[in-house]
């Protein structure tokens, strides 16, 4: 029987980009079906106890840069951790990824989920830019109109839908992969969720 993953993210989350290729792979292997979610964490983190990045404490963020360089040495993954458009507004980011999962599947929002990622953390684009998300469309090999329908109600409402199932799973950081209603959150806790898709 096929497992299901529910994947909850948002398209700025560096953490998401460092296992974005690894869950893809993960997850193709071992023949699970991924929900792809991404999620406003301006909602999430009132419920959570969250925190914006610019709200946490000094040692918090310095330790944060630590750790992305490390694990981008040891993931031999390239990651600039201070990239030019970061923090950036990811909603029309997000909703076009919903656009995409909706009308083209699974397949391409996960392949546009690693454009958009890429985009903020390698390639110093802007993803709030309505220009960047039409070329990493096209670039992804997908119909101009993802950009318009991005923007109609039903998206906005599966945004919001996506949204509030993450608060109600407990969900409180990006990336959270949900099986079964056990939370793992964080990309370093793919060996877990390889085990968990075994059991």
């Amino acid at each position: 029987m096929s497992r299901s993953i529910d994947y909850y993210f948002t398209p700025q989350s560096p953490w998401t980009y460092l296992g974005h290729a690894r869950f893809a792979a993960l997850a193709k292997s071992s023949g699970a079906a991924v929900r792809v979610c991404p999620i406003d964490f301006g909602a999430v983190f009132p419920v959570s106890g969250g925190l914006p990045l610019g709200k946490r404490a000094p040692q918090r963020q310095a330790y944060r840069l630590v750790e992305l360089a490390r694990f981008s040495r040891h993931l031999d993954i390239p990651l600039n951790p201070k990239p030019k458009f970061f923090p950036v507004p990811s909603d029309d980011a997000a909703k076009l990824i919903v656009a995409v999962d909706l009308h083209d599947g699974t397949d391409a929002a996960m392949k546009l989920c690693g454009a958009v990622f890429a985009a903020v953390w390698v390639q110093e684009r802007n993803i709030a830019d309505p220009k960047v998300l039409e070329a990493l469309t096209a670039e992804c090999g997908l119909s101009g109109r993802r950009i318009e329908q991005s923007q109609s109600q039903t998206v906005q409402e599966r945004y919001e839908e996506y949204t509030q199932q993450a608060i109600d799973a407990k969900v409180f950081g990006a990336p959270s992969y949900v099986i079964d209603g056990e939370i793992f959150w964080g990309q370093d806790r793919l060996d877990f969720v390889e085990r968990a898709l075994k059991q």
